[in-house]
């Protein structure tokens, strides 16, 4: 198991490849799974490889930028919130290349599944503070959900499971095609 700066993190992808600084993208569902602790100094990583694999999956820049903060924000939201700062629990991260439903359609995306078991969520308290209310923190929710196209959030077994999705914009024809 990779150790990183006071932190130890599995980290996978599917069809037997490793991660060694470079995320590799295979046609398959499953893309990339993290088993890591709830350690903030584990987030860098996290962002590292999303920020690759949103790059190989051809994501616009400003698209790769939104895709790792909204990530990255939830992921500070189980850690301060589910976890109350124990820099020691469990959080699973997948990332996954599906085809989901869009305006009567099938499109490709890419699916980000963030599972913990941190105190369960009281949904009515899942609200961002308004934009104008200009002070630090609260905008963690907002970002997630500017961000992607898909923010689901549910608890079964104990667990806390939010699911993330981003659909792969398809490039316009040319006007010569």
């Amino acid at each position: 198991m990779p150790y990183y700066h006071g932190f130890t993190t599995d980290v996978g992808l599917s069809s037997g490849f490793l991660f060694h600084g470079e995320a590799h993208v295979s046609r398959r569902d499953l893309l990339l799974k993290m088993e890591l602790r709830s350690n903030p100094e584990a987030l860098c990583v996290v962002r590292g490889a999303l920020t690759q694999l949103t790059e190989r999956l051809g994501f616009a820049e400003p698209e790769c930028r939104a895709v790792v903060l909204g990530v990255d924000e939830a992921l500070t939201n189980i850690i301060r919130h589910a976890y109350a700062g124990n820099a020691e629990r469990p959080i699973e991260v997948s990332f996954r290349r599906i085809r989901a439903p869009w305006r009567g359609a099938s499109r490709e995306a890419l699916e980000i599944v963030l599972v913990d078991r941190g105190r369960k969520v009281d949904r009515t308290k899942l609200r961002g503070r308004a934009l104008e209310d200009l002070r630090p923190g609260g905008l963690g929710l907002h970002f997630i959900r500017e961000s992607m196209d898909t923010v689901e959030f549910r608890r079964t077994d104990g667990r806390n499971r939010l699911r993330l999705v981003k659909f792969l914009r398809v490039p316009r024809p040319s006007r010569d095609s």
